[in-house]
């Protein structure tokens, strides 16, 4: 895992200082080493940060070029077959000075141009530099999981992992992208490809950008999840025999490395499926993680007891860490500091710690769970949105509109059951992903009136609509649970989830595998009708079925609880006063919110909800106006 950055100066005027400042403000994704690349006509320059990963020697920094320097690689992330394409390579008699993965991508880009990617399987975000066509490629992984920005203006392009190190230009200005704004306060993240930045953008998972060398921007989608998925039939033996078999296979796949690994472990389904699955034929104990919370909330309770259930069953060398508000509260400023741009789900503090436990205890590399719930139906909520949507379509619009005219009576119009009622009227999907914050009716009250007015005629539905039609032209089965899944493989995951991992695992210099998202396995799953997934109405039944005998009946059969953060109770504790502090100033000083409806909202006592504004609020304090 690495940090990659990038300056194309048609001026052909590039300054060296420039680059190695953009590459030194991601230390933290690369603390191991740094290099840089500048052509010699001074019009492209790559750097690069480095987390020894795989080939630890010098062999393998970066930039990387092939023999004769007409290609030049700054490359972020894992490829998990690169072992099996090298001998292929050698076979055709490509020459290679290194053991690393790196190096494979340069040679294939040989044999195949772009269409390399297509072999790839793993996470990664790179750019490599074609001299000869004068071409440069960014290139973000399948799923998203790594993330690539960029900004493009006439006669320069800067790119990097993440968007401080785009900022460090002082010839690119900030301010808010309020569209991008606007969205955010629906999915408590900023939808690609635009970012909460005005002129910078982030790389869709699933895609690649050309810049060629008359200076024209071309972006193409290289990979979609239904572009190879042959459907299955109902024969669940089998389906569950695959799923065991394929999913061993990939965390199989994803411990491949040349330094310390370990596993992130919460207790429930997934993480203690990952965690055994990846200590067979290991020949020392698995190192575990797991976080907590001191005291006892009403919102979430520890899960401690299950994780140590599977430490014991596994054998693993367990490692636990319990923290509290004040954890939170002095982290915070960090917090907006590793991620940029707002993530606004609050999972991210206890996700850096138990990445910085991880990494205090000698471990470089963790493998975590997230993906399953997606693919398999396992959220409580899911199955409620779906009984819904089935419920829907068979009510005629004109009750429908009646239903809405009599919660606009009773002042229930904010309520997320208005907003699906609506949707539906509105021939929508009722999901738009499952990370919700603010409704479009809700939005409409917390906003000032001048962004009120600004954004009348705009809904955040246009984010989603075209992934719809991406799912209508795409899909083999077009059932509202594979919907759910397939947009959450294409906002929640890449842009909340997957970015809440990765930054704040780097920020700690820890590498971060979802084996559950490897692309192979992501087409599997999405093969399996709804009808098998939602059998006798059970969350992740397929699954528990395909895993029954794997790893013990109390975990598979134990209550759905997902992993949270007690934000409610401690908003009433020292985090709701210095929110409603920070909030307020804030209007006082801008122009984004209603300061009554924002009142409203502390009144009310809606901790998640203040929890997501107090995210931008620090963003805006610390990348705006500082």
């Amino acid at each position: 895992m690495c940090g990659i950055c990038g300056i194309i100066d048609f001026n052909k005027d590039l300054e060296e200082s420039k680059l190695i400042n953009m590459r030194d403000t991601m230390v933290h994704r690369g603390p191991d080493g740094a290099g840089i690349y500048i052509s010699r006509d001074k019009k492209v320059g790559l750097g690069h940060r480095r987390l020894k990963i795989i080939d630890l020697s010098e062999k393998a920094k970066q930039p990387m070029s092939n023999e004769d320097g007409t290609l030049w690689i700054t490359f972020n992330g894992e490829i998990y077959n690169y072992r099996d394409i090298r001998r292929e390579l050698i076979d055709k008699g490509h020459v290679f000075k290194s053991e690393s993965d790196t190096e494979v991508i340069i040679h294939l880009y040989e044999e195949k141009g772009i269409e390399c990617v297509n072999d790839l399987r793993g996470m990664f975000a790179f750019a490599l530099w074609d001299n000869k066509k004068e071409e440069l490629y960014l290139v973000r992984d399948r799923i998203g999981i790594k993330p690539i920005y960029y900004n493009y203006t006439d006669d320069k392009l800067f790119f990097a992992s993440e968007i401080k190190a785009i900022l460090a230009n002082s010839e690119i200005s900030r301010s808010v992208n309020e569209t991008a704004f606007y969205n955010y306060l629906s999915f408590l993240t900023t939808p690609a490809p635009d970012t909460l930045f005005e002129g910078i953008k982030k790389l869709p998972g699933g895609h690649w950008l050309k810049l060629d060398n008359k200076g024209n921007l071309t972006t193409k989608r290289y990979w979609d999840v239904f572009d190879n998925i042959k459907p299955s039939n109902n024969d669940e033996d089998k389906i569950a025999k695959e799923i065991l078999n394929e999913l061993t296979e990939a965390v199989e796949t994803h411990k491949i490395s040349d330094v310390p690994m370990g596993v992130f472990l919460s207790g429930g389904i997934d993480s203690s499926l990952n965690a055994t699955l990846f200590s067979k034929g290991e020949k020392s104990p698995v190192k575990t993680f797991s976080i907590g919370y001191k005291g006892e909330y009403e919102t979430y309770t520890n899960e401690f007891e299950y994780a140590r259930l599977i430490s014991n069953f596994i054998g693993s060398d367990h490692h636990e860490l319990e923290i509290t508000v004040n954890d939170l509260l002095s982290f915070i400023e960090d917090m907006v500091y590793y991620q940029d741009e707002p993530i606004a789900d609050p999972v991210c503090v206890p996700v850096y710690y138990v990445s910085k436990l991880a990494r205090e205890n000698e471990v470089v590399v963790c493998q975590v769970g997230e993906g399953s719930d997606e693919l398999f139906w396992g959220y409580l909520d899911w199955k409620e949105i779906l009984n819904m949507d089935h419920r829907l379509r068979y009510i005629p619009n004109f009750v429908k509109i009646l239903g809405l005219r009599a919660l606009e009576l009773i002042k229930r119009d904010e309520h997320i059951i208005y907003e699906r009622l609506r949707r539906s009227k509105d021939n929508q999907p009722i999901f738009w992903g499952g990370a919700e914050a603010f409704t479009e009716q809700e939005k409409n009250r917390i906003l000032s009136p001048r962004l009120k007015d600004k954004m009348a005629n705009y809904s955040s539905y246009e984010v989603i609509e075209e992934i719809q039609m991406n799912f209508l032209n795409r899909g083999w089965e077009n059932t509202s649970l594979s919907w759910m899944s397939y947009i959450d493989l294409n906002l929640r995951l890449p842009e909340l989830l997957l970015m809440r991992v990765d930054k704040m695992c780097m920020a700690v210099s820890l590498e971060a595998r979802v084996p559950f998202l490897d692309h192979k396995f992501v087409e599997r799953a999405m093969s399996i009708s709804e009808k098998t997934k939602t059998k006798d109405k059970e969350l992740k039944y397929i699954l528990k079925r395909a895993i029954r005998g794997v790893i013990p009946d109390k975990i598979i059969d134990r209550k759905k609880q997902g992993f949270g953060v007690p934000i409610q109770e401690w908003f009433f504790d020292k985090l709701g006063e210095e929110s409603k502090e920070i909030i307020m100033e804030f209007c006082e000083k801008t122009d984004f919110f209603d300061v009554n409806a924002i009142e409203k909202l502390f009144q009310r006592g809606e901790g998640s909800k203040i929890w997501y504004l107090f995210n931008f609020v620090l963003w805006y304090n610390r990348w705006i106006v500082n």
